[in-house]
Parts: structure tokens; C-alpha cells; sequence
């Protein structure tokens, strides 16, 4: 028994002394300036242990398991690197490694279609996600985000409203539509490039996220990399020119720390016609850390950007014009002028507190506000015509349209389209002069002004992030959040074109009678240059709540949970008392529009769960999925806010939106390939849409409240990456979607005109209640649903790279009419009875949904850098998209102005019709090219 004891001692001992030779070392070292490298991360994912490498470079990994082991390296804005070891009880040396930066961080937000230049037309829903994926490294959504968002790509067919953009922790989502407004910090490359990127409901730090995930910008100024960049970029895309100038200290001895960025962008016109581009941007962040537990960070920025809008044309107008054709412009004394001008100018303070309680427990505490101004800027026009070029009557087709059509000619008139494509072709503009000649010797009646559509906003965030590791295995994050928003809206008059005043009345109104007025407390008031007019009103929000998340982590199974709570206000208060709804004291249903409307109420959660299976270190199970009921946004609170209080609950109902989501991937990581199989399921209910235009067969202007909206979105996304040789490297990714309407929502009608009621069938209200619209089954318009894409990437020791990809797009659909889709459709508003001429079978054929034809296109990227002296480096890189200029329609909606049968048909007749779909094209080939200067 005693040698038996002895003997198992001996092998214990042995095992143990065995066990602690099972170590990994190296020394990391930057291979340009051959200087080791501190705070490097090294780590072996399948074993959980990591270690950062020391102020000589070093690194030590301690008690790895016996086996096949892949150690990572990696630190940002270098190229990560894999060594896979065989661990088998001896110490292995991997000597030093040497950091090679990487150069493709020049492909940045630049090279992508940003969210903010598309979202350019009030008419439009069209939107991307591609400054969401900045972060990431994920091969699919980096394709997402590099090769389809010109195409107005949406991952799983979602809105960017669906993904929370954070900065330093604190949210910038918008609260009046939901979406981040990234133009915000647009041309700031350099000191935005520090994102944390969460997938879909993947945990994070930071946030409980949305559908889409979350991305964290991180501003501190101590994270810079210190030194300074000075760069000049050129494309023929949004802008002409940029110049850009980075500097960052570094953390220094007396614990401060300085990072600031500037730049300029302009161009007299972009690759439409006539979209001039003008914005400067200005960066600055000091920390200072008081000691090894406490750190101050105080950040502005602030991004100005004045931006020529291009609009959604018809088919006849692309025919005639090309898809660069832009209708908002014309030339005044030889310059281009754009009638619709977009400015952005809302800068952000922030001060964060950063708090390490303890070793392991961290509070991140920031105060955020934002204040400023947004304006779209429009032509008015009391006393005169459409000044619009493509206005129905200026275009060939009014000519040449169905003689039964209500306004058209009594007959073909072939000399006068011709007369009128000859003159489209040769000028078909904005005549400036003619707003001019228009008002001369008007005085105070002004037949055409130019205005803006302002919202000045100041907004007020207060949040706090707490991170704490309760046992080895278990992290604790949670948040608590109060933001509170302060909204003037109103008109104001920019440019009188030669005369005095500009008389603020409602020209849908009747003259002599109240409605006639835009403020009965100041009745026919004569507006200057700089005075509010039209509309006047604030609106206030208020939201306060938090998140709670526990994440486990364990050799096999990683798992986590976690909820959100959020309680939000809304109230409108109007400045205007519009003569069409003055209000009724002794009727409350009687929409009013001066003073406060009732405050809306919501409480929306959330909850979200899932887990990581390992089934080794190379192969990997994700589950995840969540619930989210969230408030609507003020956007789709109130039916419209320009004219009255009257809420979207008073027209129909209004409800906390619903999301259920969930996905599983399949995740395949080995030294040479990487991949994602994805498969997704994401249900919506009862979303709400508030839409504006003119009802052709009423003839009036209306705002279209659709709710109760219910969607389905089910696919499947695909991402590989091959490192087929040490310099080459083969890439492919795929989305297979199908999202479609899941039920038939309730339309109804607001309007202006007081005299409404009645025939047409609106009550005292002006609201009209048309039921349900039959979109079931109809596909959701958010871009192509079917993605493929292949490419690869060469890159030469010698610090150049060049790569090719090929995309091929399917499945986009045009956004349906809804209100085409109710009963009404074949209803004569004349009898109210159905059309006598009603033909079932023209109708299907009359509202089938287009679908845009599938296309491909082929971009390319290249880039060098080069070493110029001790940490000084100058880079080149290029991009150039769509190389066989291929044209492509990117979306489009319906137009709502013919909504009955008859209209459509007879619009129809004759295949020219006036108020066909408008749609928006992709850019043909453009490129990007950038050079820099780093020391």
C-alpha cells in the first residue's frame, strides 16, 4: 500500500510538473519601427485564456490544455495573425512576431454609400445600414457594407432605425424617426474608426441593442494612436474633394491626453446633376486621468454639412434625361443652384467619467448634449405655377395621354409633345429667372418664395454603464438612461426672389374665410426674409430606463440573458393657431392646433437570450433571439404635426411596435478559412407609416396613416473567407431573403381642408377611415432580398494589396400604394358606388407589384503604403465601383395620386402615364482615391 501511495504521488507530481511546462511565449514587435509592441492581445479562444503583451513586448500563456491550440494576435488597426501549436507538455517559444499595419483601414466610410447620402428625398424610405458594419470583421457583413449598400442593400431587409449607434456609450439614435444621423460626425474617419460592433442580438457592453445589433464609437482620447495623419481624398460619388488632418498625443507622463481632427469636403456637383456638396467637420477630445481609478474625457464635435438633394423620377424622365438627371436645379448667372438644400449642423458635447471600482468592476458614467439646427430648403409658390421641370403638364406624356384622363387634352397632341420633349431635352431645368420675372413688381404678394423646413433641436442625455465580473465565469453589465428632447419646427423664408413680403396664407384654403390663414393671431401677415411663417410648433420627449445583461462563459458553453425597460413621452405644443383647425372648446374631438396636445404615454421592454456552443475551437454554434416592444416615434405619434394635435391614435390606433427575432449560425474558424452559415427569422407587428402627396381623385392634399402593420423577414445569410495562399486570398458571401407584408393593415386619410366632409367622406375631423389595405403577401421594398457575391484579395509583402469582387442583385421590389389597396380602389367617389366599368382582371393587373430585374456589377480596390522614415509612412488607395457602369434601379414607391381604378386605368390607357412609379437609380462607375501621410 505504501508503494502504491508513493507510485501515485510521484505520477501526480509528475502530471503537475508536466501541466506547467504546457506554456506559450513570444515577443511582439512592430515590424516597421522594430520597437515591441505593449497592450497587445493574445489569446487562445478554445481554452478561454488570454493574456496582453508588456512594455518589452512579451507575452506569457499560462496552463494551456494538451492539443491542437490557435493562438490569435491581434491589435487594432494591425492585422490579426494566427499560429496554431501543438501543445504536448513542453514550452513552445513562437520567438518574436512581428505587426503589420493594416492598410486596408483606408477603405473606410468613405468608400461606402453612408446612410445620409441616400436618405436625400422626403419622399423616399429608402435608407442602408452601411455605417452600421464599419466595425466589424465579419466577411458577409463587410460585403454588406464595401459592395452591396450601393444598391440601398438592407441586411435582413431591416431599417437602420433597427441598430443603436452609440458614442462613448451614450445613444444617438434620433428620437423623431429612430435612425442615427451619422452626417452628425460625417468626415471625422480618422477618430471614428474605434468601433465595437454587436450583431444582431449578440451582447454588448454597452447597450441591449436592437435587431441589428449596436455599434459603440469609441472617442477617448487616450485610445488614439499617438501620432498625426494628413490626407486628401478625391471621388466623383458625394463629394469632389476632401482634406483631412488627424493628431493624437497619446497618453503622456502628466496623465493627459489630446486628440483632434478636422476636415473639408466639396463639390460644385456630385454624380447626379446638380448635387453640390459643402461641409467641414471639426474634432477634439482631452482626457485626463486623475489616477490608475478615475478618468476624465471631454469630446465636441461638430460636423457642418450643406448638401444638394436629388429626387425619384419616372420612367419617361429617365428615358429622356439619364439616371444622373436631377429636376431641383438650374443655373443662376452661370453657377448651378439647387432649390433643395439639406443642412445638418448639430454639435455634440460629452463628458464621460471613467470609474474602475476594482479590479474587475468598471463605471462608465457620460452627460451628452446636442444642439443645433436641421433644414430643407423648397420652393413655395402662392401665385404661380409648379416652377417644378418635371411637373406632369411640362412632359411629353400629358400629350399623349388617354383624352378621358380628368385634364388632359381632348385629344393625341403629337406636335405638342414633340415641342415639349424637345424642350425637356435640351433644357429641362429650374429656371431661376423665371421666380424672378415672376415676382417682379409684386411688392408684399410675392408669387414664388424660397424656404426651409427647420427643426432646431437640443437634446439632453444622462446615462450610466456598469460592467463587473461576479465570478470567473459570470459578467454583469447594466445601464440606466434619461434623454430628453426639446423640438422647434417651423418654415422660414430664405429667398423672396426680388420682392418685399410674401403673404403667409394657406393657398388650399378659401380667401375671405378663416381657413384661409395659416395663424388666426396674426391673419394675412406679410413674412420677410428670415420670419417663420406656414407652421410653428415644438414638440418635447422624454425617455428614462435600462438594461440588465449576465453573461456566462465557460470551456464548452457560453450563454447570456438579458432585459430592457424604457418609458417614453411625446406632446406637440402649437405656436400657430391654423385657421383650418382653430379647435372647439366645446368639442374635444375637434382637432386643435394651438397650444399643448395631450402627452402620449409608452412603456416599451425587452428580452433577449442565447448561447455559444463550441463543439471544438474551430467549429461553434450560435443561437440567439429576443422580443422587443418598442415606443413609436414622434414621427409616427402624430398625423401631422405641421398643422395640428391631432395624434395618430385619434385617426387609428396607435400601439407600442412589436419585434420577435431570432437566428442560429453555424461558425467555422480555422488558420486558413473562415465562414457563417446564418439562418434568420424576424416578425414585426403593428409598425405604423404616415405618408404625404396628393389625392388626384379627391383632389386633395392628404397625410396617409397606415397601422397596424405586420412583417415577415425569414433568410439566410452565408460568409467565407480562404487564405488560399499567404498573399492570396478568396472571399464569397450570399443572402437568400424573402420579406413580405404579413397582414392587412388600416389605412386612413387626414387633410387640410375644412370643407372636406361630407361627399368625400370625411368627417368634421377631416379624417377618412378607409379600412383595410390588402398588402398581404406583397414584398417588403427594402432593397434586394437576394445577394451573391465573390472576390479576392492579393497582398504583397512589399505592403500593396489590390482586389476584385463581382456582385450579382435580385429581387427588388417598388414600395406598394397601400391606399390603391383598399376597398376604395374601385369605389367611384362620385355615386359610392363601384365603377360601372370595373374589369377584376385589369384591376390584379393594374396593382401586381413591380419587381426590378436582377444585375451585376464589379468593383475594385488597391492600395500601397510606403515607409518614409522612422513612423512615417505615406498611403495610397483607390477604389473604383461598378466598373461596366451598369444602370440599376435601387428602389421606388408607387405614386398615391391616382388611388381609384379609374384613375390608374386611364392614366394607364395608353402605356404614358403622367403619375407613373418614381424610382431612384445606382450610381454608374465611380471611384474613390485617397493618399495619406502618417508620422
Amino acid at each position: 500500500m505504501r508503494n502504491f501511495t508513493i507510485a501515485m504521488l510521484l505520477l501526480f507530481f509528475s502530471s503537475l510538473a508536466i501541466n506547467a511546462q504546457n506554456i506559450v511565449k513570444g515577443v511582439v514587435i512592430n515590424n516597421d519601427s522594430e520597437n515591441p509592441m505593449q497592450g497587445v492581445s493574445v489569446s487562445v479562444k478554445e481554452a478561454n485564456i488570454s493574456s496582453v503583451t508588456d512594455a518589452s513586448g512579451a507575452f506569457t500563456l499560462n496552463e494551456l490544455p494538451n492539443g491542437r491550440q490557435i493562438v490569435t494576435v491581434s491589435f487594432y488597426g494591425y492585422e490579426t495573425q494566427n499560429f496554431p501549436v501543438e501543445i504536448s507538455g513542453k514550452e513552445i517559444d513562437l520567438g518574436n512576431i512581428y505587426m503589420y499595419e493594416d492598410i486596408s483601414e483606408d477603405q473606410d466610410l468613405s468608400t461606402i454609400t453612408i446612410t445620409d447620402d441616400e436618405l436625400s428625398s422626403d419622399e423616399s424610405a429608402a435608407d442602408n445600414i452601411s455605417g452600421l458594419l464599419q466595425a466589424t470583421q465579419d466577411v458577409y457583413l463587410r460585403t454588406a457594407a464595401f459592395e452591396w449598400s450601393s444598391s440601398f442593400y438592407r441586411v435582413r431587409g431591416l431599417d437602420s432605425e433597427n441598430g443603436k449607434v452609440l458614442i462613448n456609450g451614450v445613444e444617438m439614435n434620433k428620437l423623431y424617426n429612430g435612425r442615427p444621423q451619422w452626417s452628425n460626425w460625417g468626415g471625422l474617419n480618422d477618430v471614428v474608426r474605434n468601433q465595437e460592433f454587436n450583431n444582431g442580438f449578440s451582447p454588448s457592453y454597452y447597450t441591449f441593442g436592437g435587431v441589428l445589433g449596436s455599434t459603440n464609437i469609441n472617442t477617448r482620447a487616450s485610445e488614439y494612436r499617438e501620432g498625426g495623419r494628413i490626407n486628401y481624398a478625391s471621388s466623383n460619388r458625394s463629394y469632389n474633394h476632401r482634406l483631412m488632418a488627424t493628431y493624437a498625443s497619446g497618453l503622456m507622463e502628466n496623465g493627459w491626453a489630446i486628440a483632434v481632427s478636422g476636415s473639408k469636403r466639396h463639390a460644385d456637383e456630385g454624380f447626379t446633376d446638380g448635387t453640390s456638396y459643402n461641409a467641414h467637420s471639426i474634432f477634439f477630445s482631452i482626457e485626463k486621468q486623475i489616477n490608475k481609478n478615475h478618468s476624465l474625457n471631454f469630446t465636441a464635435i461638430q460636423a457642418q454639412n450643406n448638401r444638394g438633394k436629388s429626387a425619384a423620377n419616372t420612367d419617361q424622365v429617365y428615358d429622356i434625361k439619364g439616371i444622373k438627371y436631377n429636376p431641383y436645379w438650374g443655373y443662376q448667372n452661370g453657377k448651378i443652384r439647387n432649390s433643395r438644400i439639406k443642412r445638418v449642423n448639430e454639435p455634440i458635447l460629452m463628458l464621460n467619467h471613467y470609474w474602475n471600482i476594482g479590479d474587475k468592476t468598471t463605471l462608465n458614467t457620460g452627460v451628452a448634449y446636442q444642439f443645433g439646427e436641421i433644414g430643407n430648403s423648397r420652393i413655395d409658390f402662392n401665385g404661380g405655377n409648379d416652377p417644378n421641370p418635371t411637373y406632369y403638364k411640362n412632359l411629353p406624356f400629358y400629350y399623349l395621354n388617354n383624352p378621358n384622363y380628368p385634364n388632359s387634352p381632348s385629344s393625341f397632341d403629337y406636335a405638342e409633345a414633340y415641342k415639349s420633349l424637345t424642350n425637356f431635352q435640351n433644357d429641362g431645368q429650374l429656371n431661376w429667372t423665371n421666380l424672378y420675372a415672376g415676382n417682379e413688381n409684386s411688392g408684399d404678394n410675392a408669387r414664388f418664395a424660397l424656404y426651409e423646413d427647420r427643426n432646431d433641436d437640443t437634446q439632453l442625455t444622462v446615462n450610466s454603464i456598469l460592467n463587473t465580473e461576479l465570478t470567473d465565469n459570470i459578467t454583469l453589465t447594466g445601464s440606466l438612461e434619461y434623454r430628453k428632447l426639446d423640438s422647434e419646427n417651423f418654415a422660414y423664408i430664405q429667398d423672396l426672389f426680388g420682392a418685399t413680403g410674401y403673404l403667409d396664407i394657406n393657398k388650399f384654403g378659401t380667401q375671405g374665410t378663416d381657413d384661409y390663414q395659416n395663424d388666426l393671431l396674426n391673419p394675412n401677415r406679410v413674412v420677410k426674409e428670415g420670419d417663420r411663417f406656414k407652421y410653428n410648433f415644438k414638440l418635447a420627449s422624454e425617455v428614462y430606463g435600462g438594461f440588465a445583461q449576465l453573461q456566462f462563459k465557460y470551456n464548452k458553453v457560453d450563454f447570456y440573458v438579458a432585459g430592457s425597460a424604457h418609458n417614453t413621452t411625446h406632446q406637440r405644443d402649437g405656436l400657430y393657431k391654423n385657421g383650418i383647425f382653430p379647435g372647439d372648446p366645446t368639442d374635444s374631438a375637434i382637432p386643435n392646433s394651438f397650444g399643448k396636445s395631450k402627452k402620449l404615454d409608452f412603456l416599451g421592454f425587452g428580452a433577449k437570450g442565447g448561447l455559444t456552443y463550441k463543439i471544438s475551437g474551430r467549429h461553434l454554434l450560435d443561437f440567439n433571439g429576443g422580443y422587443i416592444s418598442k415606443a413609436p416615434s414622434i414621427r409616427n405619434s402624430f398625423a401631422n404635426s405641421r398643422s395640428n394635435n391631432l395624434t395618430v391614435a385619434d385617426v387609428s390606433s396607435l400601439e407600442n411596435e412589436k419585434i420577435m427575432s431570432f437566428d442560429a449560425s453555424y461558425i467555422l474558424r480555422t488558420p486558413f478559412f473562415t465562414g457563417r452559415l446564418t439562418g434568420y427569422y424576424t416578425g414585426i407587428q403593428d409598425a405604423t407609416d404616415i405618408a404625404f402627396y396628393f389625392l388626384g381623385g379627391n383632389n386633395l392634399f392628404i397625410q396617409e396613416v397606415v397601422t397596424g402593420i405586420d412583417k415577415k423577414h425569414i433568410g439566410a445569410e452565408l460568409g467565407i473567407e480562404a487564405q488560399v495562399l499567404s498573399t492570396l486570398k478568396l472571399k464569397a458571401a450570399a443572402n437568400f431573403g424573402k420579406y413580405t407584408y404579413d397582414n392587412n393593415p388600416n389605412v386612413a386619410l387626414a387633410t387640410e381642408i375644412s370643407d372636406a366632409s361630407g361627399a368625400q367622406g370625411f368627417d368634421e375631423r377631416g379624417i377618412r377611415d378607409y379600412g383595410q389595405a390588402n398588402l398581404k403577401g406583397y414584398k417588403v421594398a427594402s432593397g434586394p432580398q437576394k445577394a451573391y457575391s465573390f472576390g479576392f484579395e492579393y497582398r504583397d509583402p512589399e505592403y500593396w494589396f489590390v482586389g476584385v469582387t463581382g456582385n450579382y442583385l435580385d429581387d427588388a421590389y417598388i414600395d406598394p400604394s397601400p391606399i390603391k389597396r383598399t376597398n376604395s380602389f374601385s369605389i367611384d367617389p362620385n355615386t359610392n358606388t363601384t365603377f360601372t366599368d370595373f374589369d377584376p382582371a385589369v384591376s390584379k393587373k393594374l396593382l401586381a407589384q413591380e419587381e426590378f430585374g436582377g444585375y451585376f456589377t464589379l468593383n475594385a480596390i488597391g492600395g500601397k503604403t510606403w515607409k518614409v522614415g522612422k513612423n512615417k509612412y505615406i498611403g495610397f488607395f483607390a477604389s473604383v465601383s461598378n466598373i461596366l457602369n451598369e444602370e440599376f434601379k435601387t428602389g421606388g414607391y408607387e405614386q398615391g395620386r391616382t388611388g381609384n381604378y379609374q384613375l390608374e386605368r386611364d392614366d394607364h390607357a395608353a402605356g404614358n402615364p403622367n403619375f407613373g412609379s418614381k424610382y431612384w437609380y445606382g450610381r454608374g462607375t465611380t471611384y474613390f482615391f485617397n493618399v495619406n501621410y502618417r508620422f
